[in-house]
């Protein structure tokens, strides 16, 4: 790798080009669905932890130690700033000729959204022609400020430099001949903006391994279908759980009975919570999701809409989790989109946790939608997400009427939970997190 010529990111001014015999780069690994018996250390430790992403959202398993000075023992050994933007490079270089190796002829396009509570970004991958060529990748890289604290954005976290995170991307691209685009969609926090690109990057590239897509659904391509389709090894597993949950609630303002089955939608639907709109966006998660779900309520409708559309939100969110149990072996991620009329959303979800709803859906621009005034259709998103233990980011990519514009989004959730609920076999019953637990 060490031989390979450097292409810096444009906009830079670079001085005096470095000689990469001052960095040794080795035990560098990449395979795929397997655990390196190697470790991870390059002497900073942040990008440690970056790098571990790799292993547990792309499944591949990532080794590669740097040795330039400094006691081995020492994480933060290659903390000078001086020294970073040379590390960076050369080890993206060297990931990115071992993830050459595990990226199919087939292989064309990939894109994923990862979500955190502070951050999103967008990830694509593409590839314009054979991954075998020597056609050098691209990046379009746009990360930058990382967070609001300063307002100019981070300059360094933990003892990791942000700058030079752009250089590891477009020497991995090189060399690995793939196209990456990241960008930041939204983010305050300058951890979780950098954390989200590594995740959506992984998450991305067991896609493209995979030849699956979120922009693609279960039938639309072979892949899909053989990987997360009604007849899949996933689907199976996930039946053998018999996941279910119910729950039953009586109040002064409601009396609910809930009860949730992730059974493939073999029980059906049946939503009868007092109010029409209410109605409808749930069946429309639960039909997308391929769930079963049952919903009576008896709320004081006669008072306003507030308690019925809280307390069953409440309740469903509950009742999902409760159905979920402790998530491991789980896709956990997934994002989604869903045309209504002119209305366009996209759901990105994560099973975290960690519950936290974004979303910039336009709903102010008139009092009702439906029979359910607009306000309480944020309250449902809420008390369903922090409920159901859910990280979620909700996108209107194009507005639309208010009533279409709340079922492309029911319908964007339905399909996203589908597939963050859906059991990856080859997790074989372990936790999707570098943390190796989802436990707050």
């Amino acid at each position: 790798a060490g031989s390979n010529p450097i292409t810096y990111p444009k906009g830079r001014d670079i001085q005096t080009p470095f000689t990469m015999a001052e960095i040794k780069i080795s035990n560098v690994e990449a395979i795929d669905l397997s655990k390196s018996t190697q470790s991870i250390n390059t002497g900073i430790g942040f990008f440690d932890h970056m790098l571990d992403q790799l292993n547990s959202h792309a499944q591949i398993g990532v080794a590669v130690t740097v040795t330039a000075s400094g006691d081995m023992e020492d994480r933060n050994r290659h903390a000078d700033e001086s020294l970073q933007e040379k590390l960076m490079t050369q080890v993206g270089t060297a990931l990115g000729d071992e993830i050459k190796k595990l990226i199919p002829a087939s292989a064309t396009k990939s894109r994923f959204c990862c979500p955190l509570d502070e951050a999103l970004v967008e990830c694509i991958l593409h590839i314009s022609s054979s991954p075998t060529s020597d056609s050098p990748g691209s990046l379009s890289f746009d990360l930058a400020p990382y967070g609001i604290f300063p307002k100019t954005g981070r300059i360094k976290i933990g003892n990791m430099m942000t700058a030079p995170l752009e250089f590891f991307f477009q020497s991995l691209s090189v060399a690995s001949g793939l196209s990456i685009s990241l960008q930041k969609i939204r983010g305050d926090n300058g951890h979780h903006i950098v954390e989200s690109a590594f995740k959506a990057f992984s998450r991305a590239l067991r896609n493209l391994i995979d030849g699956t897509d979120t922009d693609l659904s279960e039938g639309s391509s072979g892949n899909m279908e053989i990987m997360w389709g009604g007849e899949s090894q996933s689907a199976k597993e996930g039946l053998d759980l018999k996941r279910f949950g119910k729950s039953s609630r009586k109040t002064k303002e409601t009396a609910i009975n809930v009860e949730v089955n992730l059974d493939g939608g073999a029980k059906g639907v049946k939503v009868e919570a007092g109010i029409k709109t209410l109605n409808s966006f749930y069946t429309h998660i639960a039909k997308e999701s391929g769930l079963s779900l049952d919903i009576l309520c008896r709320g004081d409708t006669w008072v306003d809409d507030h308690h019925t559309s809280e307390d069953v939100s409440i309740a469903v969110g509950k009742v999902l989790d409760i159905a979920l149990g402790t998530k491991a072996g789980l896709n956990r991620m997934w994002c989604a989109k869903a045309q209504e009329g002119d209305a366009v959303v996209e759901v990105t979800m994560d099973l975290s946790n960690r519950p936290c709803l974004t979303s910039n859906l336009s709903l102010s621009q008139c009092e009702y939608v439906g029979d359910m005034s607009t306000e309480m259709l944020d309250h449902v998103l809420d008390s369903l997400v922090m409920n159901g233990q859910m990280t979620v980011h909700i996108v209107e990519c194009n507005p639309g009427d208010i009533v279409d514009l709340a079922t492309a989004t029911a319908k964007a959730f339905g399909r996203a939970l589908k597939f963050c609920a859906a059991v990856d076999p080859r997790r074989a019953g372990k936790t999707a997190s570098s943390k190796g637990t989802l436990s707050v």
